[in-house]
């Protein structure tokens, strides 16, 4: 083949490329137009938020090299509870955390699996990318019957390919942000298993009542989707007791609308880790997810989004350690199972279970973390 045709073929690809996105744009914007957030083929936060450009965060990389941010060798996890696998699903609320923001949920005789992520790694590659330093607490094919799968956000790291395809045959129901169930229908799952909603917007699953809740994030997966997906916080309401899932989320004042909308929540799952000030206001310090715990009128906070994936520059167990001093001075009840564990509103504080895999005390903070919440 000449030289010529080679080009001609490869402009054509491109060519092609661009009319299949200016087609998807043209979709998106019939589709989502009366969506709260979605203007100009994007959704958009409530305020304007900063993510850090890739110059101060390659510098930041470069001054947190002595930082350890992972543990010295892998966690181990706790076995879990045969009633949790075995037994007829819970009533009252207990949750299984299984590592990140994955946890299984009971409720109401129903069970709920939020963003799962079961692989090795949070990267669109098996070979690359932020590895989990502790297994997951269960694999795909240990867990118990789900009744719903329930997603915050598209990114790798609550938003797994291979997980989604191992839950296709075994999950009725997909509850996902506007957007995310087009990606779920592009890997095959069925649409008539997904429901997408908006912000605010509520839906029935059996007794229970699950509703999306504004977030402050972003999205994507590639270098040309950014924020073409709706992220958001779920609330899970109950016959008698209620549940908050921030997702990932920095400081907003929606928390207070939640809380006075939905609240009190019997307990909360609270982002809490993957901070740094180099991008403020797309996560929270731990004294802002203790402020959001406040602001949505939670009763016992379980800090997620820790001791799993490397996704920061603060040490491993540094948000674990920040919450539950900061709980302890503000009167705030709170949990920290260790993967595997299983905990409901009235459980006990466990002991500080990460700290028999370091040796030494706890040391610095992060590089350029702020102290105060915001």
């Amino acid at each position: 083949m000449s030289m010529v045709w080679v080009v001609l073929l490869i402009a054509a690809g491109f060519v092609g490329m661009a009319w299949r996105r200016r087609a998807g744009r043209a979709r998106d914007q019939d589709r989502y137009a009366g969506a709260q957030r979605w203007r100009d083929g994007r959704f958009h936060n409530v305020a304007a938020t900063r993510k850090g450009n890739i110059t101060d965060v390659a510098k930041l990389y470069w001054l947190a090299r002595g930082i350890r941010r992972t543990p010295r060798e892998a966690l181990p996890v706790a076995q879990v509870r045969r009633e949790v696998l075995d037994g007829p699903t819970s009533q009252a609320l207990r949750v299984t955390w299984l590592g990140h923001s994955t946890a299984l949920i009971e409720l109401d005789g129903l069970r709920l699996l939020t963003d799962p992520v079961l692989s090795d790694r949070a990267s669109p590659f098996s070979f690359a990318g932020p590895k989990r330093f502790t297994p997951p607490a269960l694999s795909v094919e240990q867990l118990p019957p789900l009744d719903a799968v329930v997603l915050s956000h598209d990114h790798f790291d609550h938003l797994d390919h291979a997980t989604i395809l191992a839950l296709a045959e075994r999950v009725p129901r997909f509850y996902a942000p506007l957007g995310v169930g087009q990606r779920l229908q592009r890997w095959g799952i069925d649409a008539a298993k997904i429901v997408e909603l908006d912000w605010w917007q509520e839906t029935q699953l059996g007794p229970l009542t699950l509703a999306a809740t504004p977030a402050q994030h972003f999205s994507g997966r590639g270098l040309n989707d950014g924020n073409s997906t709706l992220w958001a916080s779920w609330v899970v309401l109950g016959s008698r007791e209620r549940l908050f899932f921030s997702g990932d989320t920095g400081m907003h004042k929606g928390f207070a609308e939640i809380g006075e909308r939905y609240g009190p929540f019997d307990l909360t799952m609270i982002e809490c880790g993957a901070y740094n000030e180099a991008w403020p206001d797309v996560h929270m310090l731990p004294e802002q997810s203790v402020a959001a715990h406040q602001m949505v009128r939670g009763m016992t906070m379980m800090p997620v989004h820790w001791g799993t994936f490397d996704l920061a520059l603060h040490r491993w167990d540094e948000p674990a350690e920040r919450a539950r001093a900061l709980a302890a001075e503000q009167g705030v009840r709170l949990v920290q199972p260790r993967p595997g564990e299983t905990v409901s509103p009235d459980s006990p504080l466990q002991a500080p279970w990460w700290r028999s895999f370091e040796k030494e005390s706890m040391p610095q903070r992060s590089i350029k973390t702020s102290e105060s919440a915001t």
